[in-house]
């Protein structure tokens, strides 16, 4: 490629095909290509290259916890979770729908990893996902109010396709999180999905919001199209515990012998000064 060629991709911002160029050119000799052919090929690369920045993009917005994939998932470890469930809802079909979707189960389950994994998915698709856990919303909503911008940080959250919610229940939130919320859900009923984790009982979250009323009118629109995937059994979260532990313990047991060839190798030479006293003569009659 020549440098005027090179010149000219970079000024139409044509890197992903300036990349390839030397290499389909060689194809396109070998094979034979025809114009049409080569000139699809070309464009087919450079297209991949912008769909791959486009999914980092949303990926580094989405601004999730943690980078989960549903292979990394231990599905043996808790049958309770259905497979063939959570594949279905990676299609994004929930999402064309407008439809929600509600994790509920106890601690360290899989609930986050999950809802994670299909938002991952879900931008690979082609879908804009928005992460938060709830403290981090309310938290937003908060510092915005005081700022009194509350509709900016409301119209990023109504505008992605799905917007999931993390940690329902871990303690209770702050005040007028129940409005925030409801405003959310409200603005989003049957036009956006919308994912949310829970650790508590549905019957629970008036208290844990702190306003009755608002949490009755939230899980009235949420639940009305809604698919509750409950989960129950183990903590991943503990069963990693137990693996370093065993991994401690055995390492204690292979340690001992170290340990006590090192306390003989410090007696020995006390012994042996012990040993030079009592046989000089010459110091006991002095």
């Amino acid at each position: 490629m020549n440098e005027s060629l090179h010149t000219a991709l970079k000024r139409l911002r044509l890197s992903g095909l300036a990349g390839s160029l030397d290499v389909r050119l060689q194809e396109a000799a070998s094979h034979r290509l025809g114009h049409a052919e080569f000139l699809e090929m070309i464009l087919q690369d450079e297209l991949a290259v912008r769909q791959q920045r486009l999914i980092e993009r949303r990926l580094r917005a989405a601004a999730f916890r943690d980078q989960k994939t549903l292979d990394d998932f231990d599905w043996r470890f808790n049958p309770s979770v259905k497979r063939k469930d959570i594949y279905d809802l990676a299609t994004g079909h929930f999402v064309r729908e407008a439809r929600d979707v509600l994790f509920i189960g106890p601690p360290g389950v899989g609930k986050s990893h999950l809802a994670q994994a299909i938002g991952t998915q879900l931008i690979k698709l082609g879908h804009v996902v928005l992460y938060r856990s709830i403290f981090d919303l309310v938290r937003e909503f908060l510092q915005d109010e005081a700022l009194d911008v509350q509709d900016q940080v409301l119209r990023k959250y109504l505008k992605a396709d799905l917007l999931i919610i993390d940690d329902m229940g871990l303690k209770q939130l702050p005040k007028r999180s129940g409005e925030y919320l409801f405003e959310i859900i409200m603005r989003r009923y049957e036009l956006r999905s919308t994912i949310m984790t829970s650790n508590r009982p549905i019957e629970e979250w008036g208290k844990l919001i702190g306003d009755v009323p608002a949490a009755t009118a939230i899980l009235d629109r949420f639940l009305h199209h809604a698919q509750v995937i409950a989960i129950t059994g183990r903590s991943y979260r503990l069963k990693d515990r137990a693996v370093k532990q065993a991994g401690t313990k055995q390492a204690r047991k292979e340690d001992p012998p170290a340990r006590k060839e090192g306390r003989v190798k410090e007696k020995g030479p006390e012994k042996e000064k012990t040993s030079g006293r009592e046989e000089n003569p010459c110091g006991k009659n002095a």
